[in-house]
């Protein structure tokens, strides 16, 4: 797997090294990892394509 540093401001360092901490982690990278997985997951549940989502209108008779 590739890494790439990113550059996140102090104020969300701090908060995210502290919210790691809560939650147990063994480092905040871990965790922002984990938060990023998280959200682009979600992300990917609700990536439909225009065709799926006629097809759908269609089904519920919103659209012909």
């Amino acid at each position: 797997m590739a890494s790439k540093k990113v550059k996140i401001s102090g104020d969300l360092l701090e908060k995210s090294t502290r919210f790691a901490e809560i939650a147990g982690y063994a480092s905040v990278e871990e965790f922002i990892i984990h938060v990023l997985e998280k959200e682009l997951a979600k992300m990917d549940e609700g990536d439909d394509s225009i065709e799926e989502v006629e097809k759908r209108l269609k089904g519920l008779g919103y659209i012909s």
